[in-house]
């Protein structure tokens, strides 16, 4: 009886001691439900907030009218088509040689693949129109190869140059996507098909493809929005194929109409957004996961000449060009005229880290290394809320955190301009961005910054995303239960788990942010100086020796920051805190 009583008072003061679980749910709430306001008011001002206002300038008066001439003119329509046919060539090409250079990489059994991987990778670390100054250096009318060996007059500008050049310069996004995807895929399924008698085209055709499938829908999405969108390679090589980025360019930096060049960044951001929302769609109504979701083994490395030959044909082919183009950017910077006067000389370095150069390399660097650990953090908390704490707005709030991927460049170019440096007439009275406040440079540092945020955040956001989706929630409701907050949690054990995805999400963020031109062409000021609109300038002028100097440094900035990031993640910040998964 005095047991039973004793325990019946026991439970009574537990209950009264302990509030109500709404309640705890409602204080544990808090934190997250100030986190996505947070996160939602910073996306809001990113990227919503630019688009909006590029969109109601395009239906302005000039912009109508811009957009009229594009439905019915058949100048405008063929620009249009121009666009469209060169973003899906791009998008299949660069993808193919992605998946080729996968294939091999994970595949094929032969010797350097490491030096195969770190080849593909170049591309990332190298300002993209790089390839196209060396393209024309070797190629062109009076190129190295096409006149210097072959004696012919090479025409390589117009789409065959785009496609070449554009392909080479983004297919690095789709061979890290599908290289990840086949060293996960079960080995199992093959072993499976092979047992019930496919032959290995059979069983690369039926069970390897069908697997990739979110790998080519995501890597064509990708690379078709780089193409549709990309500008400095269009104005050094287009010649008289031309497309809406150019002429976006063009009406704002040549006839001052902002309205006009928001009309032609709206007609670049309409079918990227199609493709974009029909790539969601459709992998939403598709399945490829595995059974057990982890690989079983180890594949058997393809030994038969009917598949090596070809393929590593193939790769070493587009090594070799590859190889080519890049040793032309480094030693172009050495000779007094690249494909001309090939005496050697370091005037272009000199000038490139005196004067102007060595500002724009200050200038470039601070803004990227800024912008790298905010869209960093940042990506690592969209992914926190949207695999773990939200449920009915997670799919938004991971949609409008990849709209910085399917929004192109020129459009959030033009739409940072409007919104944060454009000078607006409210009721007859002229009202000033609130960045103009801080001067033209600040201004234009700040809106840099933030288009660089916006552009490397979705790669960070699908690495956190894809980390948290493999860890156990068990260990964060362990370090909750003994009464740490969701931050506290996030801080001392989410982060350090998933370290390996933010740092894939900094380095990626540096690296694009060096490397970017599309975009901040728009927000350069005289007092502030960008490593890529530099290197566009001396292009134009016809100084590719300067430009190939520029193209060096800019390469080894970025790798030796890189490793400093890299050492910076690893041994300082989550110096002891790691976890076993």
């Amino acid at each position: 009886m005095t047991t039973s009583l004793d325990a019946a008072v026991g439970a009574h003061t537990t209950s009264a001691a302990a509030p109500p679980r709404s309640r705890r749910r409602g204080r544990a709430d808090r934190p997250v439900i100030a986190i996505a306001v947070v996160v939602a008011a910073i996306l809001l001002l990113l990227i919503c907030y630019p688009v909006g206002t590029l969109i109601t300038a395009a239906v302005g008066p000039n912009g109508l009218a811009v957009l009229g001439r594009l439905a019915t003119d058949p100048v405008n329509q063929r620009i249009v088509v121009n666009t469209v046919v060169l973003g899906l060539i791009v998008g299949v090409v660069g993808t193919l040689i992605g998946f080729l250079f996968a294939y091999a990489q994970v595949r094929l059994a032969f010797r350097g693949k490491r030096a195969l991987h770190l080849l593909a990778m170049v591309p990332i670390v190298a300002p993209p129109f790089a390839v196209a100054t060396a393209v024309i250096t070797l190629f062109g009318r009076n190129g190295a190869i096409s006149a210097g060996l072959f004696g012919i007059k090479g025409d390589i500008y117009g789409l065959p140059g785009l496609v070449l050049v554009l392909s080479l310069s983004f297919f690095p996004v789709a061979y890290m996507n599908f290289r990840g995807m086949l060293q996960s895929l079960d080995p199992s399924l093959d072993e499976a098909a092979a047992g019930l008698g496919a032959s290995k085209l059979r069983v690369f055709f039926s069970v390897t493809i069908p697997m990739l499938a979110p790998g080519f829908a995501g890597s064509f999405l990708l690379l078709f929005v780089e193409g549709i969108a990309d500008l400095a390679n269009p104005l050094v090589l287009g010649g008289d194929y031309t497309v809406l980025s150019t002429r976006a360019y063009l009406a704002v930096t040549g006839d001052f109409d902002t309205g006009a060049g928001a009309a032609y960044a709206l007609t670049i951001l309409v079918p990227a957004l199609l493709v974009f929302l029909v790539q969601r769609y459709w992998m939403s109504k598709r399945s490829v996961v595995t059974v057990t979701g982890k690989p079983t083994g180890h594949s058997e490395l393809i030994t038969a000449s009917s598949v090596r030959v070809p393929v590593l044909a193939l790769v070493f082919g587009i090594s070799a060009l590859i190889i080519t183009i890049y040793l032309t950017v480094l030693l172009g910077g050495f000779v007094k005229v690249p494909g001309v006067n090939n005496e050697f000389t370091l005037d272009h370095f000199t000038f490139v880290l005196t004067g102007i150069g060595s500002k724009a390399m200050t200038d470039t660097a601070t803004l990227a290394l800024i912008a790298a650990p905010i869209a960093g953090v940042l990506g690592m908390l969209i992914a926190w809320l949207v695999v773990r704490k939200l449920k009915r707005t997670a799919g938004l709030l991971d949609f409008v955190g990849m709209l910085g991927l399917a929004v192109p460049g020129t459009v959030l170019g033009i739409g940072y301009a409007l919104c944060y440096l454009t000078p607006t007439t409210v009721f007859g009275v002229q009202i000033l961005p609130a960045l103009a406040g801080g001067g033209a440079a600040f201004a234009g540092g700040v809106a840099i910054v933030m288009v660089y945020i916006v552009r490397s955040l979705p790669s960070g956001q699908r690495a956190g995303i894809s980390a948290l989706s493999q860890i156990d929630p068990a260990i964060e409701e362990a370090s909750t239960s003994l009464g740490a907050g969701s931050g506290t949690t996030f801080r001392t054990v989410t982060l350090p788990l998933i370290q390996s995805a933010l740092l894939t999400g900094l380095t990626f963020a540096f690296a694009r942010s060096m490397t970017t031109l599309s975009p901040i062409v728009f927000l350069t000021t005289p007092g502030l100086k960008i490593m890529t609109s530099q290197i566009l300038a001396e292009v134009d002028s016809g100084r590719f020796g300067n430009a190939f100097a520029y193209c060096t440094v800019l390469i080894v900035i970025v790798l030796a920051l890189i490793l400093l990031i890299n050492f910076l993640v690893r041994k300082v910040i989550f110096r002891g805190r790691t976890h076993s998964r």
